[in-house]
């Protein structure tokens, strides 16, 4: 199978304040061009789109492609589970959203030292093995947002996970705080199949300064500032996939284009993502991937994704004359969201967070600034 994955995460909408509104004709073309092009690995999950991505899958895939044309991924996510009893119903009510009378891989989502003791309470391993067993789910893993030291504890606790999914890209590689490598290394150790999320880190490594393009520009003129941060995980020896959360028809054609015929980053390039990693982390003030797991509970509907947007656009143009321009787009926001100084420091957010981000302390900031 080609490694490149269709991430149905970040799908396009009609509405940019309503990720709800799935712009369901353009993902159609969207399956369909990459279809065409030999690929066939979905990964969704119940949360994904506000909840519009299982429903846009069967529409645009599982309804209109015979089963075996596809390989298809879905997740059990913790947040919508209060007793164990509830999982058989959430994966069930999947399967039906989906289309489908089987997933071929089923993970547990979102794993880390937060969510792990949920799993282990709601004995969720034991539910996903079952569900591998009665023939519901092929194959079973988990997602993983977390220390190498907790990765460890689960893969030495539940031997028989067949699937890692990591955050890996070229700027959390050596990040202190992610430790991507450090994961990737441990997943590898135990002969797990390693699947990759967020290689561009929720666009951050597609949006670069201006002389962080340069460099790349200059080694090949040819090649999108994507292909290098999927490159770069799929490059990684023990890598099966590597997904990308398209949201547009030229997305899916650059993507594809490179991943036909893969090839891998010689050293040379890994060193110059290096140079390239070193200058983003200068220019970057909240590493905010805008996968927006922190929205999905806020009591005051803060756009906290939006708002490190803005406040990152901000800092790294450093041009004190875009400041009116980013007030106007802050303001319209406010209109539909709760405002950053609305932040009742409840802490959810950091809770779902798969970033470990301080986000209390960045609405103070972003408050500050733009309020």
């Amino acid at each position: 199978m080609k490694k490149l994955g269709f991430g149905f995460m970040r799908l396009p909408v009609l509405d940019e304040n309503d990720r709800s509104t799935v712009d369901f004709e353009l993902t159609e073309k969207m399956v369909d061009v990459y279809m065409q092009q030999g690929f066939s690995y979905f990964d969704t999950a119940h949360r994904y789109n506000d909840e519009m991505s299982e429903p846009a899958l069967k529409r645009a895939l599982t309804s209109r492609y015979d089963r075996d044309a596809y390989v298809l991924t879905n997740k059990i996510t913790l947040n919508y589970i209060k007793k164990e009893e509830d999982q058989e119903e959430f994966f069930k009510n999947q399967l039906e959203i989906c289309g489908v009378e089987y997933f071929d891989n089923y993970l547990i989502h979102n794993m880390g030292a937060m969510w792990y003791p949920y799993a282990q309470k709601y004995r969720t391993f034991d539910f996903i093995r079952r569900m591998k067993e009665e023939g519901y789910a092929k194959h079973i893993g988990f997602s993983f947002h977390g220390t190498p030291d907790v990765l460890e504890q689960i893969l030495q606790e539940q031997p028989d996970m067949e699937i890692v999914q990591l955050q890996i890209n070229y700027l959390d590689w050596e990040d202190a705080a992610i430790r991507s490598r450090e994961c990737y290394e441990i997943a590898i150790k135990y002969g797990k199949r390693v699947y990759v999320m967020e290689p561009v880190k929720g666009g951050t490594l597609v949006n670069l300064p201006k002389e962080a393009v340069q460099l790349l520009k200059a080694a090949d003129s040819d090649a999108s500032v994507a292909s290098w941060a999927v490159r770069f995980a799929a490059s990684l020896e023990g890598v099966d996939m590597v997904l990308s959360g398209m949201s547009t028809l030229e997305q899916v054609e650059d993507n594809t284009s490179y991943m036909k015929e893969f090839k891998p980053l010689t050293k040379e390039e890994r060193s110059l993502l290096e140079k390239v990693a070193e200058i983003v982390r200068t220019n970057t003030a909240i590493a905010c991937t805008n996968c927006r797991y922190c929205t999905t509970e806020c009591q005051k509907q803060i756009a906290i994704p939006d708002y490190f947007a803005l406040y990152n656009n901000l800092k790294r143009l450093k041009n004190t004359g875009y400041m009116k321009n980013q007030v106007v787009y802050y303001k319209n926001l406010t209109e539909q969201h709760g405002k950053a100084s609305d932040c009742i420091k409840c802490g959810i957010c950091e809770k779902n967070c798969p970033q470990r981000l301080a986000i209390r302390d960045f609405l103070v900031t972003v408050a500050e600034t733009f309020e």
